[in-house]
């Protein structure tokens, strides 16, 4: 955007945060004829990781007029996952559990432009390069939101008001930062990401055989997750590149440098069986190496009266199952409801915002207790998440806890739909203890 336009000085909403999470929610004020203003710190597309998608993803992306676009786009259409876990192989498809639109591997870069640019097209007022520091609730009615201009050399400083702020920054959890409420997990679930992307890859096809990266648009892949003794790796086929992730225990990787990290990770990448077939014929893309350490975490409070904290601004939980951007798009659906009802009523603003609290921590403790096997702790309400089991579709609950067997995290989760009353509504329990059991994999 030009920065001859000047950023206004009100707004009905501020949204923080470009990616999934901030656009979708500007996407769902823009067309309720909310006054939005969305402001995002780096220039569009940037890099971002998170490639893989599972298909719950298009009923948001259906409410937000924005599926044909991604469709058009002709991302890779992934079948399911298949999972190497403690010397057990096991596959998931999808359309088993009565999915019939495929899930998705993304350039994250290309992904949330689209998201993003539909948002402008929608008429949220978006604004890039735009950093927002800090948020002034001295005025409950009329938050302050201060950001820096870096449109410019000058970095100029402004500020917006607004009625309601959210807070889509990510990572950077700017509100939860600001009042101290964000925790990291207990220390014995830190764990550190690396990942990078390789060239000529070869990947995982459903047919559990190994094919060459041309044929990715006519053999629908898979997302390939296996343990090691160390932590657990990925690898998500892309149009044109690999995806490879590597999770590691942060005790293993303690005083290492960014170099050290580098070789932690290509000497990983070539010890592991299967994954070193995979990756073979490849070539490591120069400078792709990123990480983020101990990057499971959670915010205490997520939502107030004048604010709501959505995507990873309030949560972030673990990246095996792939909910990353399903948990960004339904945090949108619900916050923005929350608020359009709010400026409706603002007498009731209070109880909304209470009512969003819950239904978010509901799904974030859902989720970490599906990926870490952990409730009880950690901001995990476990009689929300039992009552989260209790609503879901057959299938779609009989697919979560077949993944939940798919790694050795699945205890605690099978012990809640127990106690939830769920688990013997499934008359073929051993389906669900070993999932599609598989004798080999053809590399």
């Amino acid at each position: 955007m030009a920065t001859s336009v000047e950023i206004p000085a009100k707004a009905d909403v501020v949204v923080i945060g470009g990616g999934p999470a901030g656009s979708s929610a500007a996407t769902h004020l823009a067309r309720n004829g909310i006054d939005v203003l969305l402001l995002e710190r780096q220039a569009f597309p940037r890099n971002q990781v998170g490639e893989s998608l599972i298909p719950h993803f298009w009923k948001f992306t259906d409410l937000l007029g924005v599926s044909e676009k991604i469709e058009t786009e002709g991302f890779v259409r992934k079948s399911g996952g298949i999972t190497a876990w403690n010397g057990q192989i096991h596959q998931i498809t999808f359309s088993r559990y009565g999915y019939d639109r495929p899930g998705l591997h993304v350039e994250r870069d290309v992904f949330d432009r689209i998201l993003l640019d539909h948002a402008r097209d929608c008429g949220a007022r978006v604004f890039t390069e735009v950093s927002a520091a800090s948020v002034d609730f001295g005025d409950a009615q009329w938050p302050v939101v201060h950001y820096t201009d870096k449109r410019a050399a000058s970095n100029a400083q402004g500020a917006v008001r607004c009625r309601y702020v959210i807070d889509a920054s990510g990572h950077s959890c700017l509100l939860a930062s600001q009042f101290g409420t964000r925790r990291q997990i207990s220390s014995d679930l830190k764990f550190l990401a690396l990942w990078g992307y390789f060239e000529n890859s070869r990947y995982l096809g459903a047919d559990r055989s190994s094919h060459a990266p041309e044929e990715c648009l006519e053999i629908r892949p898979v997302t390939f997750v296996m343990s090691y003794e160390h932590g657990w790796v990925w690898h998500i086929m892309l149009r044109e590149k690999a995806s490879v992730g590597v999770i590691v225990h942060t005790d293993r990787t303690r005083g290492m440098n960014k170099a050290g990290r580098a070789a932690f990770f290509q000497q990983t990448c070539n010890d592991l069986p299967y994954l070193r077939e995979l990756l073979r014929t490849a070539s490591f893309i120069p400078g792709s190496l990123q990480f983020r350490p101990d990057y499971s975490y959670y915010a205490t409070r997520i939502c107030g009266e004048n604010y709501y904290c959505i995507g990873d601004a309030a949560a972030f939980v673990d990246p095996v199952f792939s909910h990353g951007v399903q948990n960004a798009l339904y945090n949108a659906a619900v916050a923005t409801l929350a608020i359009r009802e709010s400026l409706k009523n603002n007498n009731l603003r209070k109880r909304y915002s209470q009512i969003c609290e819950s239904r978010m921590q509901q799904f974030y403790g859902f989720s970490r207790a599906l990926s870490l096997g952990d409730f009880g702790a950690n901001g995990v309400d476990r009689e929300l998440v039992k009552t989260m089991m209790k609503a879901l579709p057959e299938l779609e609950l009989e697919l979560l806890l077949v993944a939940s067997a798919m790694t050795n995290r699945s205890e605690n989760f099978k012990q809640l739909a127990r106690e939830a009353g769920v688990w013997d509504g499934f008359s073929d329990r051993a389906a669900i203890t070993a999932p599609d059991q598989i004798a080999s994999l053809s590399l």
